[in-house]
């Protein structure tokens, strides 16, 4: 079943299908926030996460890679003991580290967006390979899900979906590179 059809009516998937999931983002506090997502979306549930997120967000400072990135032992405890999120110590310490690792491409490229954009076109093998050099906690699903969240990777809507066609139109990366242009 598709993430179209499950989300179709859900109080919860409904609106993240709707009017984020797919679609372009060239934010880095948006960039980051979404690869901690799939960090943190490892071995459990979306709609866990979902339901944790606006936690998971306060708990991270808006997911900007310079606060984030300042982190110390002080603030990992208070995010160990913060019940509002996923409290698991790698996932932890990999958003962390990735705030960091963020703050170096920005020096590089100037933004988080601007780097993804230098990279593509990639499969997702390649895609896979530079995130996992790049970055920490990147195994394919998290990295192949982040990349269709951002508008990267074809697969986040189904042809048939409203809301992809709708995406489709504002040409993500995955609409540029494809041959066809299109689906």
């Amino acid at each position: 079943m598709s993430y179209c059809t499950i989300a179709k009516g859900h109080p919860v998937h409904g609106p993240h299908h709707d009017f984020e999931y797919g679609r372009p983002v060239d934010r880095d506090d948006v960039l980051f926030e979404r690869m901690a997502l799939e960090i943190n979306q490892a071995g459990l549930s979306w709609l866990l996460v979902l339901r944790k997120r606006a936690a998971i967000h306060a708990a991270f400072e808006g997911f900007d890679p310079a606060i984030v990135g300042r982190y110390g032992a002080p603030e990992v405890a208070r995010l160990l003991n913060d019940a509002g999120i996923i409290r698991n110590r790698r996932k932890i310490d990999a958003v962390i580290d990735n705030a960091r690792r963020i703050l170096a491409i920005r020096e590089s490229h100037g933004s988080l967006a601007a780097w993804i954009e230098a990279q593509h076109p990639l499969s997702l093998a390649d895609w896979v390979k530079l995130m996992r050099k790049t970055f920490v906690f990147m195994g394919p699903q998290v990295v192949g899900e982040f990349l269709m969240s951002i508008g990267y990777l074809p697969g986040a809507h189904d042809a048939q979906c409203p809301v992809g066609r709708d995406i489709a139109a504002l040409s993500p990366a995955w609409i540029r590179a494809s041959p066809t242009g299109g689906w």
